[in-house]
């Protein structure tokens, strides 16, 4: 294999800076999601364990609070997967970019498909993140007894 002049290499990584910064924010969404399913599993727990201790109408209250933990935690994971996906197809983006210039491929399709698959991922990741959002927002309405619509 032929050694590649700096010169040539340069503009490669100038396209590549936009998959890493990427990859910087996707990793701090992230962190945020991998906390608030911790906290969702953490509080379900708690509640669970208060559901045989408590009275029969606040049982019905505790596993309508637990219903909702669960569907958020499962929201959050599919945030989470969709993330991960977003971060590998950014990983995926910068090695094709410079295995196609090392090459001297033309893989242009192939770029712009990665990088239309990595923003598509983070979108249905930030979807579900807002979905998170409405449903402990509702939950906190149940636990406050709040019956009113917003």
């Amino acid at each position: 294999m032929t050694s590649i002049p700096a010169r040539e290499l340069i503009p490669v990584l100038q396209v590549a800076i936009g998959p890493v910064i990427l990859i910087s924010g996707v990793g701090l969404l992230l962190l945020t999601l991998t906390n608030r399913f911790g906290r969702a599993v953490d509080r379900s727990r708690t509640l669970g364990r208060e559901v045989s201790q408590v009275s029969p109408a606040e049982r019905q209250r505790l596993t309508s609070q637990v219903d909702i933990l669960y569907r958020r935690a499962r929201v959050i994971r599919a945030s989470i997967i969709m993330a991960a996906m977003s971060l590998l197809l950014a990983a995926v983006l910068i090695i094709v970019l410079f295995v196609t210039a090392l090459t001297r491929l033309e893989a242009g399709f192939i770029i712009v498909l990665l990088f239309i698959c990595c923003l598509v991922s983070l979108i249905v990741s930030l979807i579900a993140f807002i979905r998170d959002i409405q449903l402990s927002l509702h939950a906190l309405k149940l636990e406050l007894g709040y019956s009113q619509q917003d």
